[in-house]
């Protein structure tokens, strides 16, 4: 269950937490008209800071842009709303789900100028995606049967609720089976993502993910996993990886901002190298983590600190 916080910003106001309602014949809940964001604080030495939140932000008017969603709020706006909803919460770690959708007023499946646009932001607490010990001990996954987002049906470069129907499939598929998760194969049968993931696949030292045109989603934390590999000096290659190269590989892991990076250790009760987290994905995590936590130097500047008003800590 979500632990509720005291504010929500609700179209640049500040609202309880319990008067953030929409009502039942809202154009999103007819038709899945919405965007969102998954973006994660980290308590640091330095207070709690967000992490890539403007990147999110321009994400999210990426996707809405998509799908001909005008958010009347700049990206700046919403980075200093977050900072400010985070501030307001006195949370020191949290998870942000900023929500942009068509509201009441049309009812058609075409919006007209009488459905408003309704942007939201919360802020909670929320631990390990998949589990505390999954970031050691790794999950179990399954390739799932339902095929990813074929292009041309729904834009996958667009972070939509609508989505997320997809998704719900693979993740319900998975745990019915008795899977933490699913995998899902492209359009033309090519590994793609996780329900909620990016995947990474390491073999003789190297990593592969599959390549944007393969249906995935843009991840924020995927982007970062790269940069910190370069950075470490493993290749990464963004190429087609067909499904048996999950059984042969060395090592299979998820990233994602709710996922964070979590590894794989078994694919259809396939072990996964030696069925435990490899040494890649540990160095990875240990990168990540130190980073996010404020442990190392902000190189790339990722970290925003939350501004503290003198006293409240």
């Amino acid at each position: 269950m979500i632990k509720a916080t005291d504010k929500i910003w609700h179209n640049g106001k500040f609202i309880g937490w319990d008067d953030a309602k929409i009502h039942v014949l809202a154009h999103v809940t007819s038709y899945g008209s919405s965007v969102f964001e998954g973006i994660r604080g980290y308590s640091t030495p330095a207070g709690p800071a967000i992490f890539r939140g403007r990147e999110h932000m321009r994400r999210l008017h990426d996707s809405a842009k998509i799908y001909r969603i005008t958010i009347p709020y700049a990206i700046d706006e919403l980075v200093t709303a977050m900072h400010e909803l985070v501030r307001l919460n006195k949370l020191e770690s949290c998870y942000v789900r900023p929500l942009v959708f068509r509201g009441y007023g049309d009812l058609g499946v075409l919006p007209t100028k009488d459905t408003p646009i309704e942007t939201y932001m919360a802020c909670f607490e929320w631990g390990k995606y998949l589990g505390a010990e999954a970031m050691e001990e790794g999950v179990d996954v399954c390739v799932s049967s339902w095929t990813r987002l074929a292009p041309n049906t729904l834009p996958t470069l667009s972070k939509a609720g609508a989505n997320y129907m997809n998704s719900q499939l693979i993740r319900m598929e998975a745990h019915a089976n008795g899977y933490s998760e699913g995998i899902a194969l492209d359009v033309s049968g090519y590994v793609c993502e996780g329900s909620g993931e990016n995947v990474f696949v390491v073999r003789d030292g190297k990593i592969l993910t599959p390549p944007i045109g393969s249906s995935v989603l843009p991840g924020i934390t995927r982007d970062t996993v790269i940069t910190l590999a370069q950075d470490l000096g493993i290749t990464v290659t963004e190429t087609l990886i067909p499904r048996e190269m999950l059984y042969i590989a060395d090592e299979v892991f998820f990233s994602g901002t709710a996922a964070e990076i979590s590894p794989i250790r078994s694919v259809d009760r396939i072990p996964v190298g030696t069925g435990k987290r490899g040494p890649i994905t540990e160095k990875l995590q240990k990168e990540f983590f130190a980073l996010v936590e404020g442990k190392s130097a902000d190189r790339h500047g990722w970290l925003a600190p939350v501004a503290q008003p003198v006293g409240t800590r």
